[in-house]
């Protein structure tokens, strides 16, 4: 393409959500559903070029990665650089998600809305999945075993994305894993909320209540409002961790994905829950929570190996009047209130600060 070319192309009205960048299918597809982007970063005049420093894989999809290749790192990178440079984002083919990333801004465009401007560290908000991401330095820092990916290269954000400035108070690592998350407890917090209007104090069961989105959440239901909660993990060494604070009332070690063990489990620990909050990053849990939800109560998944057909279809077949909502990950503020947490909660930051040292 010439550099005329190039500038009409890059003058042409651009959509705010995207479509201006898919590839494959052109014209068809939103930037998420996409499987090619244009990562090119050259800019739109609305969109935002960031200089990448960090990759945050999300939980579900480093899992598969990792099982996929028997814990070997170096395979690991590999196929992470070779979708990255297949698709033009980062967006795990068998998961379909991402993460996110840190990084710093490099050039605005002069029609953006973002709120940014060029020397911020920001956080995006909005999955790898759909982010035009270039790598530029082979990954050559990361080993492949942890979500945390250091790296070099290029994002753009459009003019309907999400991004957030790194608090000072905060390592840009902690910030990370924070905000990676942060839609959780925001909507954990509003659910919870809901039942404190109509004058109840809700049940509050949390599955993987000793990881990141999983603390956080059992965080956020105390604040809103609610009375019991339950923490389920799957072994005792992640029970020691949560005892170890005052986010649950009562921690329960069992297998997430077996439904009558599960349910058990909840009702001895005082369930049925009223709020159900699905974390973990294995599939199999869908009809188990629903078994551990009360009749009325509500289901908020927030996994990415949650398969919805097999949540609905179980909760059908269950019998079970129950509301199931899909945690998309934003809410207004939720990257606010989840930094906020973490600055009032000693305990959520400990288990933060914990998970850090051992990546």
């Amino acid at each position: 393409m010439s550099q005329v070319e190039e500038f009409l192309v890059r003058t042409t009205p651009s959509s705010p959500v995207g479509l201006h960048r898919v590839v494959e299918p052109a014209g068809a597809s939103l930037p998420q559903a996409a499987r090619v982007l244009d990562p090119s970063p050259e800019l739109w005049p609305d969109e935002v070029r960031i200089d990448v420093e960090t990759l945050n894989l999300d939980a579900a999809s480093f899992r598969q990665l990792t099982e996929k290749h028997a814990g070997d790192g170096a395979a690991v990178r590999d196929e992470v650089l070779s979708i990255v440079a297949e698709r033009g984002k980062m967006q795990n083919p068998v998961t379909g998600s991402g993460g996110m990333l840190v990084g710093t801004v490099a050039e605005v465009g002069p029609e953006s809305g973002l709120g940014l401007a060029v020397g911020d560290r920001v956080a995006t908000l909005v999955s790898l999945s759909l982010t035009p991401l270039v790598i530029t330095d082979a990954l050559e820092r990361w080993d492949g075993r942890s979500e945390r990916v250091p790296a070099a290269g290029t994002a753009v954000l459009f003019g309907r994305s999400i991004a957030a400035r790194l608090p000072e108070d905060l390592s840009p690592e902690l910030a990370l894993m924070v905000m990676d998350v942060c839609g959780a407890p925001a909507l954990v917090s509003r659910v919870v909320a809901e039942h404190v209007d109509r004058g109840s104090a809700p049940t509050v069961l949390v599955l993987g209540g000793a990881g990141k989105s999983g603390s956080l959440s059992l965080a956020a239901a105390r604040e809103a409002g609610a009375g019991r909660r339950i923490g389920v993990v799957p072994t005792e060494a992640e029970a020691d961790l949560l005892r170890g604070t005052s986010l649950a009332d009562e921690v329960v070690v069992a297998d997430a994905r077996s439904p009558l063990g599960l349910s058990e489990a909840v009702a001895a620990a005082g369930g049925p829950a009223d709020v159900t909050v699905v974390c973990v990053d294995v599939p199999g849990c869908e009809q188990p929570a629903v078994l551990a939800t009360a009749q009325g109560g509500t289901i908020i998944y927030f996994s990415m190996a949650t398969s919805f057909a097999a949540a609905a279809l179980g909760a059908e077949g269950l019998a079970a009047d129950v509301r199931m909502l899909v945690g998309n990950g934003y809410v207004p503020g939720h990257a606010d209130l989840a930094v906020d947490l973490v600055r009032r909660d000693a305990d959520v930051r400990r288990l933060f600060e914990g998970r850090l040292s051992e990546g």
